[in-house]
């Protein structure tokens, strides 16, 4: 059974922390066991790539903030933890607020279905939660990170969760969210969801720390008591992590096409922020936490059939909220008239891969003081209290800086961001920095 072209189904698929190059179509090596991604990379071949995406953010729950309003997160109070923790448990403000428009409330309200499948990261129940953002299911972790097989957060505690309930089940957790994701699709096949179109979030914690494969769960009760795992994981299992969830991609993919319903479904794959430990940024250099292009730009993949031409390459500068409003454009949903969207539409550059819009983008991080903002090739960047100016295009790496040699631009690009900042509220003085993780190779003077 297929859907109107006009009301398209969406599957919405979030990595945790993968790096730009981690998957073949973006450059990444193959592994000992072959191509890391093959799945994703056909994808790729058969819709198309985006050589300049970005996140809302280069940490976790930032930009899932960005991801779900389709605007600034740094318009709500919760997205200027860095990123939420357990501490914030209780917490009635460090939250998505229930009341705030989402994508997926409001594509419910136009009629469709909707379920996360996967990491939440938005709040802590009693106050927070996906099913009081707009979606009818929910399978998935509530904190940033579990262990795969106890599911357990890095405090000890169990956070695995079917709607409201804890919910306990033996499992690889990418694996589950897998099994998840193809039962909801094959329900709403089935008739589940009568004429309506679907809204699905497919948001694996892979390849997010700890490090372990579908092979490794003797690891879990040694790092029960520390998640982060410091002393532990290679390569090699990072890349095997990336291949499960790939695998579980190509399940969601059969899925459809058996059901009919691949022509008429837009997909979309991306990354929450830029890599970590393990994680291949080349060319780029930094990583999570940094707003260098290794923590901000990251793998950006849609495949729609109805409307997508397969083989596409475009180099159009986007970022994490512009999916979101693509979404509702796709849909033809309105935003809510007192949340205006941030994100902007990318249906024209779907449509053709040759399409370019100017389509300035800004950031800011309470770690380091950092900020940056990009406005077609340039960007500028400031990293404690240190100003940096980048041409992109050559020098994706950013390590030739212009600033003393291009003072009127430097000044402009700062000017801009300036104006931006304004225009958003204040970095709260009890935000929090959740340090411990994350790349170190940030610019110096």
């Amino acid at each position: 059974m297929t859907t109107n072209p006009k009301r398209p189904n969406f599957i919405y698929i979030v990595a945790d922390d993968l790096g730009f190059a981690d998957l073949g179509c973006y450059g990444g090596r193959d592994a000992a066991f072959g191509p890391v991604s093959p799945v994703l990379d056909r994808l790729a071949a058969a819709g198309v790539k985006f050589t300049q995406g970005y996140s809302n953010s280069p940490v976790c729950s930032p930009t899932r903030f960005g991801l779900i309003t389709a605007r600034y997160q740094y318009r709500l109070r919760g997205a200027a933890e860095e990123p939420i923790s357990s501490k914030s448990k209780g917490s009635t403000t460090l939250g998505l607020p229930p009341e705030h428009p989402t994508l997926p409330s409001l594509l419910k309200d136009a009629g469709y279905r909707t379920a996360l499948m996967g990491k939440w990261h938005l709040g802590y129940p009693p106050v927070f939660g996906p099913l009081k953002s707009g979606y009818e299911e929910f399978f998935g972790p509530i904190s940033g990170g579990v262990d795969y097989f106890t599911h357990c957060s890095n405090n000890g505690t169990h956070d695995l969760y079917l709607g409201d309930a804890e919910h306990h089940e033996e499992g690889y957790l990418t694996d589950l969210i897998t099994d998840r994701s193809v039962d909801y699709i094959q329900r709403m096949a089935a008739g589940a969801r009568g004429d309506a179109p679907f809204f699905l979030s497919v948001h694996y914690t892979a390849p997010h720390w700890p490090w372990e494969t579908r092979d490794d769960a003797a690891l879990a009760e040694e790092l029960k008591d520390n998640l982060f795992h410091l002393h532990g994981g290679n390569i090699h299992t990072y890349r095997r992590m990336i291949h499960h969830m790939d695998e579980g991609i190509g399940k969601l993919v059969d899925t459809l096409r058996a059901e009919g319903l691949l022509d008429d479904t837009l997909i979309v794959f991306t990354s929450d922020n830029g890599g970590e430990r393990f994680s291949d940024n080349w060319p780029l250099v930094g990583g999570k936490m940094d707003l260098t292009e290794g923590g901000i730009r990251v793998p950006w993949i849609a495949h729609w059939p109805a409307r997508i031409a397969p083989g596409g390459v475009s180099a159009q500068p986007c970022i994490t909220m512009d999916w979101s409003a693509t979404m509702l454009d796709a849909a033809s949903v309105a935003a809510h008239p007192e949340y205006p969207l941030d994100g902007v539409t990318l249906l024209p550059v779907l449509g053709d891969a040759a399409q370019r819009f100017d389509r300035p983008l800004f950031w800011r991080m309470n770690h380091r003081g950092q900020r940056a903002h990009r406005d077609g090739d340039w960007k500028y960047l400031r990293v404690d209290g240190h100003d940096y100016l980048f041409n992109l295009p050559q020098d994706e790496r950013e390590r030739a800086n212009l600033a003393a040699r291009e003072p009127a631009r430097l000044a402009a690009l700062r000017d801009a961001w300036e104006h931006w900042n304004a225009s958003m509220p204040a970095i709260p003085p009890d935000a929090t920095i959740s340090l411990g993780y994350g790349a170190k190779d940030m610019p110096q003077r």
